[in-house]
């Protein structure tokens, strides 16, 4: 991550760990004095792609600055159920407080890298480029982004800042696909490319002669599709988007689309099973 994200990574954390532990925690603080040290290990217990292991560490550290940390897996690796992941140590309140939180973060970061990976191979020797989308958990972007790139997937546009996309409701309210990339050609600066989303293959015809950088394929079925990619013949990248599973997601790379976005692999990802065990 570079010193942007890590700066909001800092900042999450800082408010999750708030959210979690408020004025103290109340178990620890009726059962242990603060005085009591020792070591935990966080273990996969399923298969996963791991993702987050400094996200991981920050969480502990921000708890305890004194507390050892050592990563015993590597960021992007495969592993397989019942792989040591981390290793903490040092004052067992401080661990116990941290726990909840740090994981959270770890599993759902793993989650995602792992669902990226299975898409990514999916497509293996086509290419179409897994994209991620806009479909994240509020507050979590930083990190659901960085967790599709440890899982071999592209980041698509990052916010509404830095990238345009029009799309139907942007299209209705210009009045037609030609006013709306018109407009926004006026109003951005040069270095930014417009994408626009079509339905069909008379509004992706209008799209590429209004002059359209990138253009969207949305819900179009393979047909269509290969018919678009027929039709466009390589003058502007397209992207293939809507309803895409591990099934059909094959299918839509062998049509000769360029992107794949994958709303699922943020917006409904299943969290990494992982262990955190005192030892």
């Amino acid at each position: 991550m570079n010193h942007y994200e890590n700066t909001l990574r800092r900042r999450l954390i800082r408010a999750a760990l708030a959210e979690d532990i408020g004025p103290g925690d109340v178990t620890c603080n009726a059962i242990l004095t603060g005085e009591e040290g020792g070591s935990a290990r966080a273990v996969a217990k399923a298969d996963l792609v791991v993702a987050g292991l400094d996200v991981f560490r920050e969480t502990f550290r921000q708890v305890d600055p004194d507390l050892t940390f050592a990563a015993l897996a590597a960021e992007g690796q495969e592993v397989t159920r019942g792989t040591p992941l981390a290793a903490i140590s040092g004052e067992l309140k401080s661990i116990l407080m941290a726990e909840r939180t740090a994981l959270n973060l770890f599993q759902r970061m793993c989650g995602i890298a792992t669902a990226t990976r299975a898409f990514v191979r999916a497509v293996a020797d086509t290419k179409a480029k897994i994209l991620d989308t806009r479909k994240t958990a509020p507050g979590l972007r930083i990190l659901d982004k960085y967790a599709v790139r440890a899982g071999g997937g592209t980041n698509h546009r990052y916010a509404l800042f830095d990238g345009v996309l029009i799309k139907d409701n942007h299209i209705a309210a210009a009045g037609g696909i030609a006013p709306a990339i018109a407009r926004a050609r006026r109003n951005i600066a040069h270095t930014l490319k417009i994408e626009i989303e079509v339905k069909n293959l008379a509004e992706l015809e209008e799209a590429l002669a209004a002059g359209a950088d990138v253009v969207m394929l949305d819900n179009m079925s393979i047909a269509d599709m290969e018919a678009a990619v027929a039709m466009t013949a390589g003058r502007v990248p397209l992207e293939a988007s809507g309803n895409v599973t591990l099934e059909n997601v094959r299918r839509i790379a062998a049509t000769g689309v360029d992107f794949i976005s994958v709303g699922a692999l943020t917006h409904s990802v299943q969290a990494a099973d992982i262990s955190l065990l005192i030892a």
